[in-house]
């Protein structure tokens, strides 16, 4: 099985799946290569955190030309996996100077399937993009094809909590990640201080709770024709035994009511309303003193901040807050604009490069410690490991 992931969580999803008890585990870009049972396809999609996808590889072949990708499709034994009465999905993704069109690929590949049915039942299954009875990736690497089932359906980052959302929201695994990255202990504070629609609070508090994130929705596998409904029952019942009450406390706020009413409501869909604790307010000119806690903040990044000269001064007024009122904390601040990142005013101690989507970004940790700055005491102000 292959769990794909997003740039820079690799190892992260990694172990993971050996902490799942997977074996053959292998890192690959963007994905980690894997194998079990059918309980641990049916785990992996329901614990990882970190991951967008777990695929089942049915066929690996090499291919000259259109033609030759419509044939070898077309000789998989497709009634195996899917009936004719049925709907399915093809996602494609081409690597290389021959095969440049993913679409072109995906229809190609579509009336393979369709046609190789409609010659044996004078029937074919139907086309469903949405939500279908299966749907199958297809990879191709120059000419090298790999054909997948996607045992996910949505995206392994759709958690099933987040029925509303404020103004571009965070994804859950790119929050999930950055959790990771830090070496959070599950026992500092957690403060989550521009938290819009909760992502990185509710993330932080299913992760305390030990609460297997993928216990609110369903799962592509769930249509396959060798669907175990009680195996699944059984896993999900197992991993709702393991939840625990959190040892810290999680806090979060914003500026906007509204993304503090969704973070809310959320956070009650996710079952731990309960565990953290909203407030209105604005981070910049909030005289909360915060100690021993990690912040993860995610602020603009300057689209809707359209001058410089807005963005620059907001980044500054964030390190001066920061300075001022998390003694003793670490925060860690993920951002698109790099140059604004430099404004912060405080030494990272370490640098990390991600993708927020399409947009390259820098995660930045910085160690807040009491201390003048040339003294000893303070990190901040040494120089930091790029990482």
């Amino acid at each position: 099985m292959v769990a794909t992931t997003l740039f820079g969580f690799e190892e992260i999803v990694a172990g993971e799946l050996r902490q799942l008890g997977a074996e053959n585990v292998e890192i690959l870009n963007r994905a980690v290569k894997f194998s079990g049972d059918k309980a641990m396809l049916y785990k992996s999609n329901l614990h990882l955190r970190t991951a967008l996808k777990v695929l089942k590889p049915i066929s690996q072949f090499m291919i000259r030309d259109n033609m030759d990708l419509y044939k070898k499709i077309r000789r998989i034994e497709w009634d195996q996996y899917l009936s004719v009465d049925g709907t399915l999905a093809i996602d494609a993704t081409v690597n290389g100077d021959f095969f440049t069109h993913s679409q072109f690929v995906a229809l190609k590949a579509k009336d393979a399937i369709v046609d190789q049915f409609r010659d044996k039942y004078e029937r074919r299954p139907s086309i469903d993009l949405e939500n279908p009875d299966l749907r199958i990736n297809l990879h191709i690497n120059e000419r090298a094809c790999t054909v997948s089932l996607d045992s996910s359906g949505a995206s392994l980052g759709k958690r099933g909590y987040r029925k509303a959302q404020s103004l571009a929201p965070m994804s859950e695994v790119l929050a999930a990640g950055i959790i990771a990255l830090s070496g959070w202990d599950k026992q500092r504070n957690i403060v989550d201080p521009m938290c819009g629609s909760g992502t990185f609070s509710i993330e932080a508090a299913m992760i305390a709770c030990n609460m297997a994130p993928g216990r609110l929705r369903h799962f592509g596998f769930e249509k396959w024709t060798d669907f175990d409904a009680k195996l699944l029952e059984s896993l999900k019942k197992e991993a709702d035994s393991a939840i625990v009450a959190p040892a810290c406390k999680i806090y979060g706020s914003d500026i906007d009511s509204r993304s503090v009413e969704i973070a809310k409501s959320n956070a009650e869909n996710a079952n731990v309303g309960k565990y953290i604790e909203y407030k209105l307010m604005d981070f910049l000119d909030s005289d909360i003193k915060a100690s021993n806690s990690v912040i993860f903040l995610n602020p603009p990044y300057g689209e809707r901040l359209k001058e410089r000269e807005e963005i620059i001064p907001f980044y500054q007024q964030i390190g001066t807050q920061l300075k001022h009122h998390y003694e003793n904390c670490e925060a860690w601040i993920i951002s698109g604009n790099i140059e604004a990142l430099k404004f912060i005013g405080l030494r990272p101690s370490r640098k990390i490069r991600l993708f927020n989507g399409p947009i390259e970004c820098k995660l930045q940790k910085y160690e807040l410690f009491r201390g003048k700055k040339g003294g000893d005491q303070n990190p901040a102000n040494t120089k930091f490991k790029s990482e």
